[in-house]
């Protein structure tokens, strides 16, 4: 038989229990996946054709060239699952990482193996603990399935108090480091989280999220999960490979823990269009840091234009900025929407800041004239209500550090 012919009982599709109808698995339809693209687009599904969306830190520049070819390529292919490639990706990966095969597993998305890591790893015992302001589906993933969330201040430098997480999760189940941060896009240093991983109760994982990293100089902690820590390690192509529609991502850990996330993700079968633009796009070895020097560049001219005209920010290392409006965040995002300029949304933490993705040059300018109208006056909207996750009955910290109910 042909190594790539499409039978169910080849090694290659048995790997990991490729079919298992786990009692897991069954569970994991009692909670509601919550992404980035169904937190950014809440309030609004449609826009303009020409409006400038800057909301959802999707990359502009969409998948590379080689990546759109192969992509193309498989489309005949597209009416067959065509399994071998879920194979022939994670050996790709491996590869490119140094890991054993056994340690990969991919999905469409990252979003996906993150809500699993938490329905896997906590429960009503162990709790989930988390950044604040940070990315909130593995929250809602933790309350859904009925885990206290505990959510943590970030340091003054914005980065995550590991230290802080410590104490607050003697009973955690996950300790989630969105590394760079989403939304703040600020960095955890690899020493710190080390720290974390060293100190974390035992039965619990940390899981690094480095869905932003191909934008920064951070250190990953892909070391971490090659010395077989309690690490889970979460990696996507939607950022900088700019193949947020096609979906797909994956997860580096120890087989044993790799098992128990899989175990809610089914047979992992992914789209061919997506696997074939994500092995093409592994092979462009000019691809990362190019758009990487693209990504840089255009934020930094955006951040000397904030600083010219003396406005705030939260400085970045990823493709994405919280920006202080100096009022209700609310209604300088309606204020911006009139000007057909779609900015991100709201932290309750946080509530006077919203978060922008870095978008084209030519569309950071028209951000920043249509900013600069709003600050100004010359544009307003009303204040409606600012999204929230109160139904969780979270509670967050403002700036000065007293605490808020969401």
């Amino acid at each position: 038989m042909a190594p790539h012919d499409n039978d169910l009982s080849a090694p290659s599709a048995s790997r990991r229990s490729f079919l298992s109808l786990s009692a897991a698995a069954s569970a994991a339809l009692a909670f509601r996946i919550v992404t980035e693209p169904m937190l950014a687009h809440a309030g609004r599904r449609n826009f303009p054709k020409d409006g400038i969306r800057i909301n959802a830190n999707e990359n502009p520049l969409g998948p590379a060239a080689s990546a759109r070819e192969a992509a193309a390529a498989m489309i005949p292919q597209g009416g067959r699952y065509s399994v071998w490639l879920v194979d022939d990706l994670v050996n790709a990966l491996a590869e490119k990482e140094g890991v054993r095969a056994e340690q990969v597993s991919v999905y469409a998305g990252s979003t996906e193996p993150l809500h699993y890591t938490v329905a896997a790893f906590c429960s009503a015992q162990r709790s989930y603990v988390t950044a604040d302001p940070g990315f909130e589906g593995g929250m809602m993933t933790a309350a859904a399935i009925g885990a206290k969330v505990v959510k943590v201040p970030l340091t003054k430098s914005y980065a995550h108090d590991v230290k802080a997480m410590l104490a607050a999760g003697p009973d955690a189940g996950v300790f989630y480091v969105c590394n760079p941060n989403n939304p703040t896009g600020t960095l955890t240093s690899h020493s710190d989280i080390e720290y974390l991983v060293e100190n974390q109760p035992k039965g619990s994982v940390v899981l690094v999220d480095e869905a932003y990293i191909h934008f920064s100089d951070a250190l990953s902690v892909m070391d971490l999960v090659k010395a077989g820590k309690d690490v889970v390690l979460l990696r996507t192509f939607s950022k900088v490979y700019g193949m947020a529609g096609l979906r797909c991502g994956a997860v580096f850990a120890r087989p044993d823990l790799l098992e128990k996330i899989d175990n809610y993700g089914g047979g992992n079968f992914m789209p061919v269009t997506a696997m074939a633009a994500a092995s093409a796009s592994l092979k462009d070895a000019q691809l990362v840091p190019e758009r990487k020097r693209i990504n840089a560049t255009v934020r930094g001219q955006v951040f000397a234009w904030l600083d010219s005209n003396g406005y705030s920010y939260v400085p970045s290392e990823s493709n994405c900025f919280m920006l202080d409006t100096k009022r209700p965040a609310k209604a300088a995002i309606d204020a911006l929407a009139k000007q057909n300029v779609f900015i991100g949304r709201i932290w309750p933490v946080w509530p006077t800041y919203a978060r922008v993705t870095v978008g084209t040059a030519p569309e950071m300018e028209q951000f920043q004239a249509a900013f600069q109208k709003v600050m100004a006056g010359a544009v307003t909207a009303s204040v409606g209500a600012v999204p929230s996750w109160g139904e969780l009955g979270g509670r967050g910290r403002k700036l000065d550090g007293t605490a808020v109910e969401s």
